[in-house]
């Protein structure tokens, strides 16, 4: 169907695109862990030298504008979450834990998740269903190798799904997914009409620092809007999820959020959540398994 203009395409064509992946059952608990009225699920997508390279491209300064991530930004995130004691989860490409493999032990030691964000942040689109399969079990195994904790969570890189994304993951026993936008409380996924056992914690592009924040030549992107505006969306995002008892996700880069002049929009998120009381401040993994059970 590539050369069928979509206004040609076939009923049957259109609705089985539609229906490959849907968003099932909603998974929005009355309740969370430890008495939570709502819940704040932060996570950190650690491309790191990844951004560069899953583009096909090894421009040194590029990459060391990743290293920067890996070297300044996650130490400060760590810290900041020290702080604030709150557990988060980091999506790590098998090969930026590869170039520091202690980084991985480093973030489980400190009490939080590591899931899976591609080999090499590759977009999935441009792979074959067995290409897709090798990857994601050897992203897995490396980062198990690596942390000591098996992941059980899966983001695609660029959140870019293949038509096989989701059916790989289920088929390699992974717990939830976190790369789609069909809704901003949690949901079970379905392939082609059947329940899949993955959770969805979804993500969405309003939700994301990098949106808002990226410098990049190619594609050319600029900031959108000032730390000070970033910060006042993601409490909004936050402050709507608790009064509606809900969950609010949240996803940032080590090499867009680590700057000195960025990481307090952390610091002050988390703050703020802890003033409005009873917030479960969960890894992803413990969100969507508390969701798949009181949903």
């Amino acid at each position: 169907m590539a050369d069928v203009p979509p206004q040609d395409w076939p009923e049957e064509f259109w609705r089985d695109k539609v229906n490959r992946v849907r968003a099932g059952r909603r998974l929005a608990p009355v309740f969370w862990p430890e008495g939570g009225k709502a819940a704040l699920a932060l996570s950190f997508d650690c491309d790191h030298e990844t951004f560069e390279m899953g583009g096909g491209r090894h421009a040194v300064g590029r990459l060391g504008w990743g290293e920067f991530g890996r070297r300044v930004g996650v130490p400060r995130i760590l810290d900041t979450l020290r702080q604030h004691d709150a557990q988060a989860s980091f999506f790590i490409p098998a090969v930026s834990a590869l170039i520091d493999p202690d980084e991985p032990r480093r973030i489980v030691d400190a009490g939080h998740e590591i899931g899976v964000h591609g080999w090499i942040h590759e977009a999935n689109a441009t792979l074959t269903n067995t290409q897709e399969r090798d990857l994601l079990h050897r992203s897995r195994d490396t980062l198990e190798k690596l942390s000591g904790q098996r992941p059980v969570g899966h983001r695609a890189a660029h959140w870019d799904l293949s038509d096989h994304t989701i059916p790989l993951v289920a088929e390699a026993g992974f717990d939830y997914d976190s790369s789609m936008m069909a809704d901003d409380s949690c949901y079970e996924l379905i392939s082609e009409g059947t329940p899949t056992g993955l959770v969805e914690v979804p993500v969405d592009w309003v939700r994301d620092d990098a949106v808002y924040l990226l410098f990049n030549r190619v594609p050319p992107t600029r900031p959108s809007l000032s730390a000070d505006d970033v910060l006042k969306v993601f409490l909004r995002e936050f402050d709507a999820a608790f009064d509606e008892g809900g969950l609010c996700q949240l996803v940032m880069h080590p090499f867009v959020i680590g700057y000195r002049s960025r990481i307090w929009i952390l610091d002050e998120l988390l703050r703020h959540a802890r003033s409005r009381g009873d917030v479960f401040i969960g890894t992803h993994a413990a969100v969507a398994a508390h969701a798949k059970l009181n949903g």
